[in-house]
């Protein structure tokens, strides 16, 4: 990491963070009922995930919680379009109602993936619930059923978003300031 540390301007607060949090597990809670399955894909919606499954607890819902790690990069820094799974989930999805967490929809196809994937598997229902979305950026059709926040079109970081590995610990979600 470099000395001097970059600008960051926020972009969503932890405060309408913690909110937004509330409004979505509220409208998960009624659409999904108290006994689903969530699936976080990591390593980016670990911070989102376990916010969202305490609010998910006081909107009445007890979820399992299982993990999955997804990736179309490798060792790259440009998607190659072809997503592998390189951490899979131990719980069977067999009949059940799951809710599919990450952090950002950006070209839909992590999500389109991994739903497809965990229905293949058996799941009665997957439901899909992303922080942030980028619209802009999408080369599919997909769309989330449950979205925290609509995103511009910047590199965002904090709240579980990484550069380079770091500013994942951030409480809010922002931006880097370009000079």
């Amino acid at each position: 990491m470099a000395d001097s540390k970059p600008q960051i301007e926020i972009l969503f607060s932890s405060a309408d963070i913690a909110k937004r949090n509330e409004d979505l597990a509220e409208e998960i809670a009624n659409d999904l009922g108290e006994d689903i399955l969530v699936i976080a894909v990591l390593k980016g919606s670990f911070v989102f995930a376990a916010d969202l499954i305490r609010s998910l607890h006081h909107a009445g819902v007890q979820p399992q919680i299982d993990f999955m790690a997804l990736s179309s990069y490798g060792d790259k820094t440009i998607s190659s379009g072809t997503v592998v799974i390189t951490r899979d989930i131990v719980d069977t999805v067999k009949g059940r109602k799951v809710l599919l967490i990450d952090d950002i929809l950006e070209s839909g196809r992590t999500m389109d993936f991994a739903k497809n994937d965990l229905l293949s598997r058996g799941a009665e229902t997957v439901k899909t619930c992303l922080m942030l979305d980028k619209k802009g950026k999408r080369v599919n059709d997909f769309e989330a059923d449950f979205v925290g926040f609509d995103c511009p079109d910047l590199f965002v970081i904090g709240y579980g978003l990484d550069y380079a590995h770091y500013y994942r610990e951030l409480p809010y979600i922002g931006y880097i300031v370009q000079n």
